[in-house]
């Protein structure tokens, strides 16, 4: 019996390393791989005169993948939060500082206590294919203001030996990571939802 767990124990070792082998590691480019953050108003009025806030930030990190076993694939990424900068669209320009600065500090972000956003995938399922694209459910653990959520987002690929494109769209509240939304008065808040949209461009 041990010479059988033994030898199963073995070829496991020898498939995992197998498909790790087979594995193209690809290196994320932060110029070409963008997150853009929806904020949107909630309340009687909106934060900061009534406007919603759009945020971008470069995304950093890598993805370990074998176009023909994608279920196995690992997929590593990280935001440095200090980076998000309002992008000032449909607001104000004289109303950006003040919306970055807020975001930044403790209210929101906190970046000086939690400098880094993560995402490390757990599991990958393949939804669908249509000619060069590939639709997967991406589950993973999301680091957002030092607490750890697990999400599943719905992500579009493209990818071959030497390069690989994921887009996709997904939504997260900001009180499941705790941090509470902006409120004065009770009126002037923005929503709890945030509406999260990312590019993610690599090359191996």
């Amino acid at each position: 019996m041990r010479q059988i767990v033994s030898a199963a124990g073995a070829t496991g070792l020898v498939l995992g390393l197998a498909t790790a082998a087979a594995a193209t590691a690809y290196h994320v480019v932060p110029e070409k791989s963008l997150i853009r953050i929806e904020v949107g108003k909630g309340g009687a009025f909106g934060f900061v005169a009534g406007h919603t806030h759009e945020v971008e930030g470069p995304i950093q990190g890598s993805v370990a993948a074998d176009p023909g076993d994608l279920p196995h694939a690992a997929i590593r990424l990280e935001i440095q939060a200090a980076k998000l900068r309002v992008t000032g669209k449909g607001e104000p320009p004289d109303d950006v500082p003040e919306v970055q600065k807020r975001m930044l500090g403790d209210e929101v972000l906190a970046v000086a206590r939690y400098p880094a956003i993560t995402f490390r995938s757990t599991s990958i399922a393949v939804a669908g294919r249509r000619e060069s694209e590939i639709d997967l459910r991406v589950t993973g653990e999301l680091t957002l203001h030092g607490q750890t959520k697990s999400i599943t987002v719905p992500v579009r690929a493209q990818l071959d030996a030497r390069s690989l494109t994921a887009s996709g769209t997904f939504s997260v509240k900001q009180t499941d990571f705790g941090i509470k939304p902006i409120s004065v008065g009770g009126v002037v808040n923005v929503k709890d939802a945030l509406s999260i949209h990312f590019t993610v461009i690599a090359a191996s």
